[in-house]
């Protein structure tokens, strides 16, 4: 895969492609900065955020983002710059807001991240905001590090995945009541090298994992065997999106965050967005519906 910005982004996640306005947007959260490109005319721009900007989702208007920022949950214009509070989430927990997405009817799934090198410290949960704003947590298994959300092209599967624990797992999720089912494993621990960090769902229902320490993207059937890997020269990749025209480009965002010079040497593009042009094509990227 190639980069294709002469940047490179300490913690760069949360790649998504808005389909409508045909530009791709990341965040550097360490920065607290959102950033958009334009393929077309290759114009990047960057917002800076209210505090570090950890995921995020398209909403029903081109101007406005659902952000899902360390603290809480905020809506944002580009238009104007305003960030609007919506909520907090665990408030007083040493826990942040981490990998999110939106299920197929247009609530917006996350998982948090426990901050802090308390091995006892609290893990967090899964939640879901609804088209109301009304904020719920999921009866999933906690997790220190949640990752992996997305969902099948039906809608009818969740998966997600807790980074320290290292498999990919996924439940039943009824597109109508929104119940989530039994806990099923779809990748363990350890069947390839790497964490889990973010995924992605192509048309075909194949789920797309970063695997981060190990450089590589790997794409799992929906029964979990491992159809495909692609190398990176970046050792941390961190989230893939397919978007394009005819979204049959993979993007992969990454992060250099605790790499020595020694490693940034050997994996020279890591920070970088990279690109790769595929033979699968991606889905339209789930939008939040709130009215």
């Amino acid at each position: 895969m190639q980069a294709f910005l002469d940047t490179r982004y300490e913690l760069g996640e949360c790649v998504l492609w808005c389909e409508r306005s045909r530009r791709l947007l990341w965040t550097d959260i360490s920065a607290a900065l959102l950033w958009s490109y334009e393929p077309a005319s290759g114009r990047t721009r960057s917002w800076a955020m209210p505090e570090r900007l950890c995921s995020f989702a398209l909403t029903g208007s081109d101007d406005r983002l659902l952000l899902g920022l360390a603290s809480g949950l905020a809506l944002f214009r580009f238009s104007t710059g305003k960030v609007t509070r919506i909520c907090d989430v665990e408030p007083g927990l040493p826990t942040r807001i981490n990998d999110g997405r939106c299920d197929r009817q247009g609530r917006f799934v996350f998982g948090m991240l426990s901050e802090g090198d308390d091995p006892d410290a609290p893990a967090g949960g899964f939640y879901r905001l609804h088209l109301d704003l009304a904020l719920e947590r999921l009866p999933l298994p906690p997790a220190r590090i949640a990752n992996s959300i997305c969902f099948s092209p039906n809608g009818r599967r969740m998966y997600f995945a807790d980074s320290t624990e290292g498999s990919i797992r996924w439940c039943d999720y009824n597109p109508c009541s929104a119940e989530v089912g039994a806990v099923h494993t779809l990748v363990a621990a350890g069947v390839v090298p790497g964490d889990p960090d973010g995924a992605t769902v192509d048309a075909e229902g194949c789920v797309w994992s970063a695997r981060w320490g190990a450089g590589q993207v790997a794409r799992f059937a929906p029964d979990g065997r491992l159809l495909q890997t692609l190398a990176l020269d970046a050792g941390q990749p961190t989230c893939p999106a397919f978007g394009g025209p005819d979204l049959a480009t993979l993007y992969v965002a990454s992060a250099h965050a605790g790499l020595d010079a020694a490693q940034r040497t050997a994996a020279p593009l890591s920070g970088a967005l990279l690109r790769q042009k595929l033979d699968v094509r991606g889905l339209p990227e789930a939008r939040f519906l709130h009215a």
